[in-house]
């Protein structure tokens, strides 16, 4: 079986944006083994297709892994699939579910245009927290990142999830977010003690129109920095919308990630209400093909 691998660039935001994202859309028969060797080969999360079980109830399955492990869920990695399926001609319906490993994952189809059609994919009720033990880990989180502790806004540091936890870290300006210097060898080891699979400092740039910009420092994944998160601009939204910086209303936020590495990004998050309260969220960004996949779809 042809197990072709196609590169996206998910989120972008200028012709040099967007969180590379290597995809296999006929992914059936591949091993674990061959999944974490496309991963370690491109040094990126990597997205695979497989027919939904029987008796799932679901359109796909997909599967993720990072150089280092699997994940049971990438929101980039799922957006870009979800992308190349409709320029493909997989997707002539406008609403999939999708089977993954951190549960069910609904996908709506939008806008078709010569650029591919418009995707958004479904994330839970995000979980917000304060951290235990706020007072060291405020400290220790202050010292890996490179900060000072008057950087930082007077709210808590918060744990967020929608599917993975994420330690989200309120900073006074972007300017204080681009100067970051992180100390890589300590992350791993801070992140496992405070229940976190990644650091994502934020600071909002433009509040009247949710305008959010932010950095993703991973846990283990296999590399120090990633251009474009959606899985934490996801839980950011419920962290934003639990400190009162951000509206309960279907209104866009604008999260966007990735311009420290020369790789702009962003990321698109509306809440979806139920009787007027959030109950989950619509995750979505412009997807490409990577630059040297252009024009090949074969």
């Amino acid at each position: 079986m042809n197990h072709r691998v196609r590169v996206v660039s998910v989120f972008a935001s200028g012709p040099d944006g967007g969180n590379p994202a290597p995809i296999v859309v006929d992914a059936a028969g591949m091993t674990d083994a061959d999944m974490q060797q496309v991963a370690r080969s491109h040094g990126h999360e990597s997205g695979f297709v497989f027919p939904a079980p029987a008796g799932s109830g679901c359109d796909f399955e997909f599967r993720f892994w990072v150089p280092n492990h699997e994940m049971s869920m990438c929101g980039h990695a799922t957006v870009g699939a979800l992308w190349l399926l409709e320029r493909l001609g997989r997707l002539p319906g406008d609403s999939y579910t999708i089977l993954t490993r951190s549960g069910r994952v609904e996908a709506k189809v939008g806008e078709r245009t010569e650029q591919g059609a418009q995707i958004e994919i479904s994330q839970p009720l995000g979980h917000v927290e304060p951290l235990a033990d706020a007072d060291r880990s405020r400290a220790d989180i202050v010292d890996v990142l490179g900060l000072n502790a008057d950087d930082l806004l007077p709210l808590p540091v918060q744990n967020a999830a929608t599917s993975r936890v994420k330690t989200l870290v309120p900073l006074k300006s972007v300017a204080t977010l681009d100067r970051l210097t992180p100390d890589f060898s300590r992350i791993e080891a801070l992140c496992e003690r405070i229940g976190s699979t990644g650091l994502y400092p934020y600071a909002v740039s433009d509040p009247g129109a949710q305008v959010v910009d932010a950095r993703q420092f991973p846990s283990s994944s296999g590399y120090p920095e990633d251009a474009a998160t959606g899985i934490a601009a996801s839980a950011l939204a419920f962290g934003l919308l639990s400190n009162g910086m951000v509206e309960a209303s279907q209104r866009r936020i604008a999260i966007r990630q990735g311009r420290a590495m020369q790789r702009p990004s962003e990321i698109s998050v509306r809440f979806r209400l139920d009787q007027g309260r959030p109950a989950g969220c619509w995750l979505g960004g412009a997807v490409r093909m990577a630059q040297h996949e252009q024009g090949d779809l074969s």
